[in-house]
């Protein structure tokens, strides 16, 4: 079976039989009018894909990309199931098993991160299925960046997020009146990545990642071109970079996964030689994460980076790059980024608006299933990590304290 067959099969697993709607533009777009779905790990398609009509056979709206999108089968109104109030917390704080929930009809609008969205999509299934279509959750992955402009300017309820609120967004947050709750939610490993033909490279240190992707590097179409920087910056493998093209396919800047990586791999570096904090900027972008993966596939010299759960959607087709912080080559797996062992894990967020949660009881509602027992289960189900118990306690009492 070729990758984009696999791809679509575990996504149809995934989905249990749900159509979604999402944009599968940029890793960062305005919000629009999507209906619980997105661009999830192991699917098919960009930002040029046509996708199936709705089930009234005309086609679904297009996101603020440009890309057809599918119509979900929570776009569907049904009975309500009750008498509409969020779900009752425990007397320790935390949130009580998702089949004990009342939840409230209505809708809840996500957006943001493109990494956090297949959570975002599932709770929101998860929503759809308890509720009998009454809480509907209408969610879109255009990316971190875009989302907190749509979120902070009062246009969403709830926004994904692949790093933490930054300065600029939280003034524009201020600015517009827009109080958040911030909630830590899964642990990720942002995961570079080459084709499994790629026999030479098997682990890469930051030197060596700066040589290859950092805005010193712009115009070598070589690896080895990239030799004489990595040994510069005194890279313990500047030694190994094979006489072979370098195709490099990655997250725009408007990504949060974009963002992250120049936290990890360029920003030190750059600073200390009085360079821009930038990739190179002559490499394939996209805020579609499937997209990556397939330009990652499509060469057997590739270099790229996704989300874990990209990666692990789509078996041998990917090989991961182990990396090399300082002490050693370390792969990326469930135990080493939960552990913080692997240098490139990072924690993924939702930030909701105070104001939604306390008028809009959909809101609220969606939020309670998120941190249930049966919402956190969708971390592991989705391929992230699952945070420690003492964080999923802490962000239970952020939400329940606020």
């Amino acid at each position: 079976m070729n990758t984009k067959s696999h791809r679509r099969r575990a996504t149809a697993a995934l989905c249990a039989g749900i159509l979604v709607l999402a944009a599968c533009g940029d890793d960062d777009d305005e919000a629009a009018d999507t209906t619980a779905g997105g661009e999830a790990p192991a699917t098919s398609g960009g930002a040029e894909t046509m996708a199936p009509t709705t089930m009234a056979g005309t086609m679904a709206p297009t996101s603020m990309a440009g890309t057809m999108a599918p119509t979900s089968m929570a776009g569907t109104m049904a009975p309500t199931t009750g008498p509409g109030t969020s779900a009752p917390t425990t007397e320790s704080g935390s949130t009580p098993p998702a089949g004990s929930m009342e939840l409230a009809e209505g809708e809840v609008f996500v957006t943001g991160s493109s990494t956090v969205e297949p959570i975002s999509i599932r709770v929101g299934e998860l929503a759809n299925e308890m509720s009998g279509g009454a809480l509907q959750v209408a969610v879109e992955g255009p990316g971190t960046g875009d989302g907190f402009e749509a979120f902070c300017g009062g246009g969403a309820d709830i926004a994904d997020a692949s790093r933490q609120i930054e300065e600029e967004e939280i003034a524009l947050c201020e600015e517009n009146g827009v109080e958040y709750i911030e909630l830590e939610i899964a642990i990720d490993g942002l995961t570079m990545l080459t084709n499994p033909a790629n026999e030479a490279i098997t682990c890469l240190d930051i030197p060596a990642l700066y040589a290859l992707t950092g805005p010193e590097s712009e115009g070598l179409s070589n690896w080895s071109d990239a030799t004489d920087l990595a040994t510069e910056l005194e890279s313990a493998y500047a030694d190994v970079l094979p006489d072979a093209p370098l195709d490099i396919s990655a997250p725009g800047e408007e990504s949060g996964t974009y963002d992250t990586y120049l936290e990890f791999a360029i920003a030190d570096l750059a600073e200390e030689r009085g360079t821009d904090e930038v990739m190179r900027a002559d490499y394939s972008s996209s805020g579609n994460d499937n997209l990556i993966v397939d330009g990652i596939e499509a060469s057997e010299s590739s270099l790229g980076f996704v989300g874990f759960a990209y990666f692990t959607a789509e078996g041998d087709a990917l090989k991961a790059i182990e990396v090399d912080g300082g002490e050693g080559c370390v792969a990326p797996t469930e135990e080493t980024i939960s552990s913080g062992e692997y240098p490139f894990s990072r924690s993924l967020y939702i930030y909701v608006s105070a104001a939604a949660a306390e008028d809009n009881p959909a809101v609220a509602s969606y939020v309670d299933l998120y941190l249930s027992e049966a919402g956190l289960a969708t971390v592991s189900e989705t391929g992230y990590v699952d945070l420690p118990d003492d964080r999923i306690q802490a962000t239970i009492d952020t939400w329940t304290g606020r």
